[in-house]
């Protein structure tokens, strides 16, 4: 059953949430009194679809459907989660709430407010314990982090739920153990623009300067170590004491006006905002946003191919599609197996605009990975230092696929016996055949080097399959050699 979410408030993060939902398959409803509210969530959503499915290698669900309400009664009703992103004014986040809870007093609402803390928001809810933050980063749609923070009167229950609904969109929540101004991140943000300021307004640098700073130096090594594993490096082969203990007297001396403000005045703004239009003037906002997310899609994926950081999330909310799609499936018949369902990504496409040789190798590798983990050759079995190895593949292109295009891995096991796997795949687009592929594949020692007998456990498994795959006809593109006619 499709899942609902609310949003009350459709700006830059309201709009990001929504996107964020949608493309994970959750129905939206979003409030926005603003008359421009429309065009702006679909502007969001528009650079939302060209970039989040970039960073998956399964399948995004099926879009949910998102509709503009009238209300904010309109907007929560059936609702399972609810995400406010309001103005960061007090007494509105009030108001609002008071409006939600006098329809949906039961709902989990999260607010994306970068400063306050919960207590704070929770002061003359209907039901304060079911209001806590949950603050994002823009772009909402592609960055993980969420924070997460209680106070002693929300439930225990319903945050342990809206972290798991989070992970299911495939974000990141953060339980921040204390309720505090600003939460964590912005604690970090907050110094960092106090000292840019000074240093601009001193005539240290200029806004552009200060950001090369960030984006060619210590940014990039934020972005996939953060803070204190960046210096614990630092520290060299002892680490973070050394570290600790060469640079802690700077803590004394005066380098930073962390609890100096400069006066925000009329003259500092104009210096800002004008040194910044020099900087990035030539590009529109919608222009700087796509930048944005090619260039975070690009380091995502690197991380993601490493296992590190940000990635590691990627590929948890991969393993968790995939997981279920596996759940779903039918128990093995008689027929040729349906083993996966793949989308054609942005990442897939070649120049032609079709999706690449190496693509259907790697979807032929999805459908027989999938057809290995059912008869028990799992990254577990792997470990253990056994495994299938492919020996020989011969592929033959039928079709186009294009971007967006849904696909499904089907796999007939030819031949079967304790050392050899022989298996003949289909990449379909519906009913019509994209790619071809035949595969002989060994079950080997990896220690040794050599092939060897599959256990019994998996023999178990495997034999039954193929004994059932015996009866079914052998495809006429079995066996053939590279360069053999078509009959």
């Amino acid at each position: 059953m499709t899942r609902r979410a609310a949003i009350i408030g459709g700006g830059v993060i309201g709009g990001g949430w929504a996107a964020r939902f949608l493309l994970n398959g959750w129905d939206v409803a979003v409030f926005d009194p603003d008359p421009e509210a429309d065009r702006k969530i679909g502007e969001v959503l528009a650079n939302a679809r060209r970039s989040l499915p970039a960073l998956s290698d399964v399948p995004m669900p099926a879009e949910g459907a998102l509709t503009l309400v009238k209300s904010v009664a309109e907007a929560v009703a059936g609702a399972d989660y609810i995400q406010e992103s309001v103005s960061e004014r007090l007494d509105l986040k009030h108001r609002v709430f008071g409006q939600i809870q006098a329809a949906a007093p039961g709902t989990p609402i999260g607010s994306s407010t970068s400063g306050f803390k919960p207590s704070e928001l929770q002061e003359g809810a209907l039901n304060p314990a079911t209001i806590f933050v949950a603050h994002p980063f823009n772009p909402v749609y592609l960055l993980p982090l969420a924070e997460i923070v209680p106070s002693a009167k929300s439930d225990p229950e319903i945050i342990e739920s809206a972290k798991e609904i989070l992970r299911d969109i495939g974000m990141f929540p953060l339980h921040v153990r204390k309720e505090i101004d600003a939460h964590i991140a912005d604690r970090f943000l907050e110094a960092v623009w106090r000292e840019a300021l000074w240093l601009v307004k001193d005539g240290v640098a200029t806004t552009e300067e200060i950001d090369e700073a960030i984006r060619m130096g210590f940014g990039l090594r934020w972005g996939q170590m953060g803070l204190f594993e960046t210096y614990r490096v630092a520290g060299g082969e002892a680490g973070m004491k050394h570290f600790m203990a060469q640079f802690g007297p700077a803590l004394k001396w005066p380098w930073t006006k962390l609890m100096d403000v400069p006066e925000f005045n009329d003259e500092l703004v104009d210096l800002i905002a004008g040194q910044s239009d020099e900087q990035s003037g030539k590009f529109s906002i919608r222009e700087l946003e796509r930048i944005r997310d090619q260039n975070l899609i690009g380091f995502l994926r690197a991380l993601k191919d490493r296992d590190w950081g940000a990635g590691k999330v990627l590929l948890d909310h991969d393993r968790r599609r995939r997981d279920a799609a596996a759940m779903a499936a039918a128990e093995p018949t008689g027929a040729p197996l349906k083993m996966v369902d793949l989308q054609v990504l942005p990442s897939w496409i070649d120049y032609n605009g079709h999706m690449t040789e190496s693509r259907y190798l790697f979807a032929a590798s999805e459908t027989s990975d999938a057809f290995l983990r059912l008869i028990g050759s799992d990254m577990d079995y792997v470990k253990s230092g056994f495994s299938y190895y492919t020996a020989e593949t011969h592929i033959m292109h039928l079709g186009e696929a294009k971007l967006g295009e849904r696909l499904t891995g089907t796999l007939q096991v030819l031949h079967a016996d304790e050392k050899r796997l022989h298996v003949f795949m289909e990449i379909r687009r519906g009913d019509e055949v994209c790619a071809s592929l035949e595969q002989i594949l060994l079950h080997v020692d990896m220690a040794a080097g050599k092939a060897c007998p599959a256990p019994a456990a998996i023999l178990g498994r495997l034999m039954p399959i193929a004994k059932a795959h015996e009866a079914l006809p052998r495809p006429s593109a079995a066996g053939r050699h590279v360069g053999q006619r078509r009959v």
